[in-house]
């Protein structure tokens, strides 16, 4: 094993690496309180790593209602958006600063309207209420932010429950109006797809800027919107478990009945079972015939079983006609006429981009697919090792970084790649992630990391995890814990502690060398699924 990279990593001095980085001090001590480092033997990786988490600080600003630091989005985008910031990024970013993603996540419920419409923005300007801008379920960022942390935070769980529920009244209140139980986009800011194609003809912003209501001159308004309307799905099943965790148990059945009330909308209107792909439906009742990353985002909403996921891996996530550019995943299908692979502004007409790239892994973990996302991590993590800035886009051809820089979701992106390939990830029930990979030379044969080291206190305990081709070791307090070889994943409890309930493998049919897996004896069916 590399004792020589053991030995760096724990001479990193994180708290003087962020010595000159200006931040609440109280931030800076709660991030330095997880005992994270990390080496590398590519210099280039371990210095982006130790950017991102000195940028991860430039992304973070007191709301005026309160005075509580919430996450910005970064970039020219100087606020949280509910789209992301106030969802996906806190949840992710709920493993290094826990208080700034709380306090995000009570952004919405602090600023909802007495109608019960949540800002879809907050800037320094305010609250803004115009469009909805919905992505990520926030009941599901809600809910594992509060099973990462213990399921203490009851008072913080019945405030969102709250705000949750006269949320989803609104949305039901004045985005049906056609009748299907479908919720409807009324302008392209709705889902955020600025410069998509799947929006063209249609305004950026709601009628005379009210969120109730679309263009009436408009042809092709309103669209019965897949994406919009699997959030909702995912959101009442989630607001489903909260009802139950906080004892309503009756409002939690009928949170339940309502989850599949909306996803037999979905699947009624707007899946195409030919092409097996969702898509809008506009007032005429037509396809709007665009494929784009609406997919990822309905199956992140945890739509499917694990066939139909596969399906969606054969036909278009892993397909290089369609998804799976070199570095994936681009927003519109590479064989649609329409799609602009350019990242040199801020589309979501055919780029990669960092927003899709942090909901991925959602997706694919919840159908057990962890060699799949491999083939996404690795050549997205050699990508972050050329790069300079942590930009929204990048070049599905180059992977060069194109439009802003000190943008959290591509910040976040590369922390979180890190502790799944080759780190130590803290789950949300309760587990911890020990996974013996390295980043891969995917470019020119250049070295991204062949060897790595990563450390994390867990409950007052210090894990550490060796890295290298041959395989990896794990540490606890000092001292070895256990041996891993190459392509395993150990799944322990959070002091460490294995058993074989908590073990599983996933054997590729590729043969390939950085294949994931868990420790077991027995292996499942090898995957189907190829890059085609």
């Amino acid at each position: 094993m590399n004792t020589e990279l053991l030995y760096k990593l724990r001479q990193q001095d994180m708290a003087a690496r962020l010595a000159g980085v200006q931040a609440e001090p109280s931030l800076l001590d709660e991030f330095l309180a997880n005992g994270i480092s990390f080496a590398s033997t590519s210099d280039s990786l371990e210095d982006r790593f130790y950017q991102a988490v000195a940028e991860l600080f430039q992304c973070t600003m007191p709301a005026d209602h309160n005075g509580k630091y919430v996450w910005l989005e970064g970039g020219p985008y100087r606020g949280c958006w509910l789209e992301s910031t106030g969802t996906i990024n806190s949840e992710v970013a709920s493993r290094f600063i826990p208080s700034v993603s709380r306090a995000s996540f009570e952004l919405y419920a602090d600023l909802q309207r007495d109608d019960g419409l949540m800002p879809y923005k907050w800037t320094k300007d305010g609250p803004a209420y115009k469009q909805i801008q919905l992505v990520t379920p926030l009941a599901r960022s809600v809910w594992n932010h509060y099973l990462l942390h213990g399921r203490k935070d009851k008072e913080f769980l019945g405030k969102m429950f709250q705000a949750m529920r006269r949320y989803d009244e609104w949305l039901h209140r004045n985005r049906t109006t056609r009748g299907t139980g479908c919720i409807e986009a009324f302008c392209t800011f709705d889902t955020g797809h600025d410069s998509s194609s799947r929006f063209w003809h249609v305004p950026d912003t709601p009628h005379l800027d009210h969120p109730a209501e679309y263009d009436p001159d408009s042809p092709i308004l309103p669209f019965l919107a897949p994406d919009l309307t699997a959030n909702v799905y995912a959101q009442r099943r989630y607001i489903g478990l909260i009802a139950g965790e906080l004892g309503h148990a009756d409002e939690a059945r009928v949170w339940l009945e309502r989850a599949e009330q909306t996803l037999h909308s979905l699947m009624e209107h707007c899946y195409d079972e030919q092409d097996a792909f969702f898509y809008d439906v506009d007032r005429h009742g037509r396809f709007v015939r665009l494929q784009s990353d609406v997919l990822l985002r309905v199956l992140a909403c945890e739509v499917g079983d694990d066939e139909f996921f596969a399906q969606a891996l054969r036909r278009y996530l892993l397909n290089t006609r369609k998804f799976f550019s070199k570095y994936p995943l681009t927003s519109i299908a590479m064989d649609d006429p329409r799609f602009d692979p350019f990242s040199t502004h801020n589309s979501w007409g055919g780029a990669v981009n960092m927003l899709t790239l942090i909901r991925t892994p959602h997706a694919f973990e919840h159908h057990h697919r962890h060699v799949e996302l491999t083939w996404i991590m690795q050549p997205i993590l050699s990508a972050f090792s050329r790069m300079t800035e942590f930009a929204q886009c990048i070049s599905p051809w180059t992977g060069e970084a194109g439009y802003t820089r000190v943008y959290a979701p591509s910040i976040l992106t590369m922390l979180d790649y890190i502790e799944r390939l080759c780190g130590i990830l803290m789950r949300p029930e309760g587990t911890v992630w020990f996974t013996a990979l390295t980043p891969y030379a995917m470019a020119h044969g250049k070295d991204v990391g062949m060897a790595t080291a990563y450390s994390r206190t867990i409950d007052g305990v210090k894990f550490e995890i060796v890295n290298t081709v041959q395989g990896a070791e794990v540490y606890r307090g000092g001292q070895l814990l256990m041996r891993l070889p190459r392509g395993v994943r150990a799944v322990t409890g959070r002091d460490g502690s294995c058993n074989r309930s908590s073990a599983y493998r996933h054997a590729p049919s590729t043969g390939r060398s950085h294949t994931m897996a868990a420790r077991s004896r027995s292996a499942s069916a090898a995957t189907r699924n190829r890059p085609t």
